[in-house]
């Protein structure tokens, strides 16, 4: 308790010995987190007030193998690579930490990797549900707010990802290069020898994820 009153009572600055980066990345994920509370919120006043049949999960994103519909295959496929990438991603933190430049550019693009073919299987998930007739203002399944709000928050966080994913390789280029060991000048810099920046990328990434298992629980499994 002295701490935090000695963090907020200062006259200084808020947070003493936590670099600019790392703050200001845990501000941009906190309004984050209003925008997609707000978008959870909606979806489920929708959801609930509704007078027309909601479209059963199970039935809307299962895939025929053999003949037969597996229910939501293709949404676990997607969960588990994405919860994959948030553990190369936490490796590539602790690898940034032990100043080890090979293994974590090697995780980081991993963790690119695996965030690419997340948005890829999303975009043949959207490729499907726009296949079988439905838009942002139409359904032809059940209740028309279904395609609204699966694209809008869906395509929201595939957005996200996808940002992640170019500034992990650019992140992962300039650990390679030994720019950060170097503290060279020029976009995402660091102080010699700081690998602030992999942490930050890191903590991006897990709220990513983690707003997605929100995303699996409200529109997948409700």
């Amino acid at each position: 308790m002295d701490g935090f009153v000695a963090d907020w009572a200062s006259d200084q600055r808020a947070f003493k010995g936590v670099p600019w980066g790392k703050a200001m990345m845990w501000i941009f994920l906190l309004s984050d987190t209003f925008i997609f509370s707000c978008f959870l919120l909606s979806y489920m006043t929708v959801r609930m007030s509704t007078t027309v049949d909601w479209p059963n999960p199970s039935e809307v994103f299962a895939l025929s193998f053999g003949g037969e519909p597996i229910p939501l295959i293709l949404i676990a496929i997607m969960t588990f690579i994405l919860i994959t990438s948030s553990g190369t991603m936490a490796l590539a933190v602790n690898f940034g930490y032990r100043k080890n430049r090979k293994v974590t550019a090697i995780l980081l693009v991993i963790t690119a990797i695996f965030g690419a073919t997340f948005v890829g299987m999303q975009a043949f998930e959207w490729s499907k549900l726009i296949a079988d007739g439905v838009r942002p203002w139409g359904n032809p399944m059940g209740a028309p707010q279904f395609g609204a709000t699966f694209f809008m928050i869906t395509g929201f966080h595939g957005f996200h990802v996808s940002v992640g994913v170019l500034f992990l390789l650019i992140v992962a280029r300039k650990v390679l290069k030994g720019e950060y060991d170097r503290g060279d000048k020029g976009y995402f810099t660091s102080r010699p020898g700081n690998y602030e920046h992999v942490e930050s990328m890191g903590l991006y990434w897990h709220f990513v994820d983690l707003v997605w298992v929100f995303i699996f629980a409200f529109f997948y499994l409700w």
